[in-house]
């Protein structure tokens, strides 16, 4: 397991809420979780892959919640993100997809939604990087909850492939962390606990007290 990570998220709708959410974490985060959503898989459309940009001196988790997201991939090769997280419920040829993201240098992760099992993402697990487990309210920002039942993926998950990273997503704040954290979370992916703070910085640093 890799050293635990608070991953503040960025969910927005349009470039001056991006913008707004962007400035309000990038002066203390190092590795930041970016939403994009086609309105197909999940039901909310969110700012367009070609309008993003970050800070050169931060690592970026782009989280693809596209029915179709191989349709997409030359825009992923040109915004170069650390990572482009998929959904295992997604269309398409993920390992012809995944082997052109590794020879591009980004690595690849797969989210689960709550009814999707470990056995769907098995037989290709040997080309994942990373494992989001959903918990949340897909395409929105806050209004998720951690389902504690869900931590059942995370055991069998590790027992596969022990070098995997393992991320989470949905309900965090202090009261649950350190719970994920002792279940082998290693990606606190932290939206609204950090985005709806009157004191961000401070709720960024509750949350890392607790690695």
């Amino acid at each position: 397991m890799s050293q635990v990570i608070v991953c503040p998220t960025i969910t927005a709708a349009d470039s001056r809420e991006y913008k707004e959410q962007m400035d309000k974490v990038t002066t203390f985060a190092g590795r930041l979780h970016l939403d994009v959503a086609d309105g197909q898989l999940a039901p909310r459309k969110l700012i367009d892959i070609d309008q993003l940009w970050w800070p050169g001196n931060v690592t970026v988790d782009l989280h693809v919640m596209y029915l179709r997201p191989f349709d997409y991939l030359d825009l992923f090769l040109v915004q170069h993100p650390e990572m482009v997280i998929i959904h295992a419920e997604a269309d398409g040829d993920f390992l012809s997809f995944a082997n052109r993201l590794h020879r591009h240098g980004i690595e690849v992760g797969v989210a689960l939604l709550p009814q999707t099992s470990v056995d769907v993402i098995k037989p290709a697990l040997r080309e994942i990087d990373h494992v989001l487990i959903f918990s949340g309210n897909l395409g929105y920002q806050g209004g998720g909850r951690v389902d504690f039942k869900l931590l059942k993926k995370v055991l069998l998950l590790r027992s596969l492939k022990p070098t995997l990273e393992i991320g989470w997503d949905g309900g965090i704040d202090t009261h649950n962390a350190k719970d994920l954290i002792r279940a082998g979370v290693d990606v606190l992916n932290v939206g609204g606990y950090i985005q709806h703070s009157t004191n961000a910085v401070g709720a960024y640093t509750a949350l890392e007290a607790l690695i």
